[in-house]
């Protein structure tokens, strides 16, 4: 296949010399048809690369398309074309084929403003440039020095070329069938990625609420303790809870302090949990009955005083104030 910047003097032998050439405006674009006799009928002839041109496309992946495509490239020629530069060889489509070429090219991937020119070049372009030689035609036939039986009728387009033009219209319409298909696909893949992103957030909330629920068993379990305090104060017989042990230890350390200033020396600490431990007959301050509990806060307290200060404050878990000893 030649380029179309070739002369006309190295092709001369292998191009198609048009018998006439028309130039047609399509809204503002000046597309030229020309009518060559290929000896047997006269054929409509349509150059690409302008047509390339004004649509945005690139020419030489345009040729590559056509001589890929087993119909197009059997029925594509090079014909003679005039230009104010001179006559050029130029690829050109029957004029029939036109349209199977001009489907064959996706709007959607050519530059946005030309959208819209790709789709009425689709639509309006051969009837615009068959009408122009259609027209002529029927005022004045095509008649070239052939014998008669070899005129044509441009009333009636050639069947073949017809068939081809209506199979290439199938094809383009099967095109744009997947064109739809592939613009479903991709908005079915863009709700799939909007599911998984909701997903996402979903775990997120649910993560959420394990922690809530979490909090709410620790606030359950410190809710249990409590109340496993109070019933442990409450039932007859009981020992002190934890947090009354830590009262009556604390106290016994501030007062083994007190004590140490008055008498150093001497360990106190120890002297002041033998008597807690006879008078309350336990082995350890754990293990002090809950009911005898305000009666050991008086005794420490009681301690304090007879040892010369003024008291030290006690607390329990529950607001217990000891009576002082009759």
């Amino acid at each position: 296949m030649s380029d179309d910047n070739e002369n006309v003097p190295e092709k001369e032998s292998a191009a198609l010399v048009p018998i006439e050439e028309k130039t047609v405006d399509f809204y503002g674009d000046q597309i030229t048809a020309v009518l060559v006799d290929s000896g047997t009928e006269q054929i409509v002839y349509v150059p690409i690369r302008p047509l390339c041109t004004y649509l945005g496309l690139n020419a030489s992946g345009q040729r590559q398309r056509i001589n890929r495509d087993p119909v197009l490239s059997k029925a594509q020629g090079e014909c003679i074309i005039h230009s104010p530069s001179g006559s050029q060889v130029t690829q050109c489509l029957p004029l029939e084929l036109l349209p199977g070429w001009l489907f064959g090219v996706t709007a959607s991937k050519v530059k946005p403003d030309l959208q819209e020119k790709v789709i009425r070049y689709q639509r309006e372009c051969f009837k615009v440039l068959w009408k122009a030689f259609k027209e002529e035609a029927e005022a004045t036939p095509f008649t070239t020095t052939t014998p008669p039986s070899r005129t044509v009728n441009w009333r009636e387009p050639n069947p073949v070329l017809m068939q081809l033009k209506q199979q290439y219209l199938a094809m383009a319409k099967l095109d744009l069938a997947m064109a739809k298909l592939a613009d479903e696909q991709m908005e079915i893949e863009a709700k799939a990625i909007d599911a998984q992103d909701q997903a996402y957030y979903a775990h997120q909330r649910i993560d959420e609420f394990y922690l809530f629920v979490n909090g709410l068993d620790q606030r359950v379990g410190e809710i249990e303790q409590r109340v496993g305090d109070i019933d442990q104060i409450v039932r007859p017989g009981a020992i002190i809870t934890e947090a009354q042990a830590s009262v009556i230890v604390n106290t016994v350390k501030a007062l083994a302090e007190y004590l140490t200033t008055k008498e150093p020396g001497k360990n106190h600490y120890q002297g002041i949990f033998g008597e807690l431990y006879r008078l309350f007959q336990v082995g350890e301050y754990r293990r002090v009955r809950q009911a005898d509990y305000p009666a050991v806060l008086a005794f420490l307290s009681d301690w304090q005083r007879k040892a010369g200060g003024s008291g030290i404050p006690t607390q329990s878990l529950l607001p217990l104030d000891p009576e002082p000893e009759a």
